[in-house]
């Protein structure tokens, strides 16, 4: 379905066929909408009006769908991105702060901040299903690369919570598997690509929680220990101050973590469980984006610009301005273009990542809504 990219000069935009669909969708958290961005001719294509206060955004990987967490209003809605339309609502909990779907495209998962509990959402019917407790103020919701399990981080309780995942009719689709502590103001989560094990910020105190996810028995790690069969506490890792967001290389060595208060970035072993360095980054990094080249872009809330980390080199090699308080970031699906999302001056700089020199630059800027804070990317062929 998806199509290989003609025509990539050095410094010159792709061509695309003539079939080829690219969207960037944009959640303004203060203005109940989503901005529509057309990333095949850079302009603003749509703005559809969702529920109250939308945050996270979830892409289907098998359907050409969108689904939107409305955290005002206790409902998610699911964007057709063919037609760039609502195509349906859906009621879940109070106060659902982000959703996540499974890598076969079948469910998503929300984490229900006002409520303490995870919806599992059934996609082909578009029902909530099942509904099972969590900690107290969960936030951020993450599937393993499986579909086996699911991991939840609770803010308020300062805990992570491991849920099994069961696609039998007999078996609930979700089930508590296993709760860790001490992770005080658990942040955001990150599964490694072999779903083996998962990494915490525990951003009030300045460390990452490092947990082993059972090994499926019929598994050759489940096979050769069964102790590797139940979840285990690993670690607890030293990075910068205000832990907050955790991305993750292509090839899944190393992962990088942005500390918001300390102006770093920590970088981490998977393989070894252990803080390699703590680099200075810029003013307040508050969320990270890793090219194919092993570039590390990092937008600098407090310094209306985002820094370029080269991973291979060890060391900060540049900045390019953005808008105000820049937040969350997305690379376009040839990471020709990268999008930030201007939490206060209400817009996305559209960064070509390799410009007319050579060199990144800000190629323009496209306006959103009041407080865009997420942003998902849909690329597909029309027939």
């Amino acid at each position: 379905m998806l199509v290989l990219l003609a025509g990539c000069r050095r410094g010159a935009f792709p061509e695309y066929p003539a079939n080829y669909r690219e969207f960037a969708y944009v959640t303004n958290g203060a203005a109940n909408t989503v901005t529509v961005l057309d990333l095949v001719y850079l302009r603003q294509d749509k703005v559809l009006q969702v529920g109250q206060s939308p945050s996270g955004i979830a892409v289907n990987p098998v359907r050409n769908e969108v689904y939107v967490a409305n955290a005002g209003s206790g409902t998610i809605t699911v964007i057709n991105t063919e037609l760039n339309r609502i195509e349906a609502t859906i009621g879940v909990q109070r106060g659902p702060y982000s959703i996540a779907v499974s890598h076969d495209g079948k469910r998503a998962y929300t984490a229900n901040s006002g409520s303490n509990s995870v919806s599992v959402i059934d996609l082909d019917t578009r029902r909530q299903i099942a509904v099972v407790g969590a900690g107290e103020k969960p936030g951020v919701v993450v599937v393993a690369p499986d579909d086996r399990a699911v991991v939840i981080t609770n803010r308020e309780s300062g805990s992570v919570s491991v849920y099994a995942v069961s696609t039998e009719q007999a078996a609930p689709p979700l089930k508590l598997r296993s709760t860790w502590g001490n992770c005080p103001e658990a942040t955001d989560a990150l599964i490694i690509k072999d779903s083996t094990k998962v990494f915490v910020t525990c951003s009030a105190n300045r460390q990452v929680m490092a947990v082993w996810l059972a090994a499926d028995p019929n598994e050759w790690r489940g096979k050769q220990d069964p102790s590797l069969q139940r979840d285990a506490f690993l670690t607890m890792l030293d990075v910068g101050d205000t832990p907050m967001q955790i991305t993750m290389k292509p090839d899944g060595g190393e992962i990088f973590v942005s500390n918001f208060n300390s102006n770093t970035i920590s970088e981490i072993s998977t393989w070894t469980n252990e803080v390699s360095n703590t680099f200075p980054i810029g003013p307040h990094p508050v969320h990270g984006v890793i090219g194919k080249d092993n570039t590390f872009w990092v937008s600098n809330f407090g310094a209306d610009m985002l820094s370029l980390y080269s991973i291979d080199d060890g060391k900060r090699v540049g900045s390019v301005r953005s808008g105000t308080a820049p937040d969350a970031l997305a690379f376009s699906r040839d990471e020709h273009l990268l999008l930030a999302a201007n939490s206060k001056s209400g817009d996305v700089a559209v960064i070509r990542t390799v410009g007319r020199n050579g060199q990144p630059e800000l190629f323009t800027m496209l306006p959103t809504g009041a407080q865009p804070n997420a942003i998902g990317v849909k690329s597909f062929s029309v027939k």
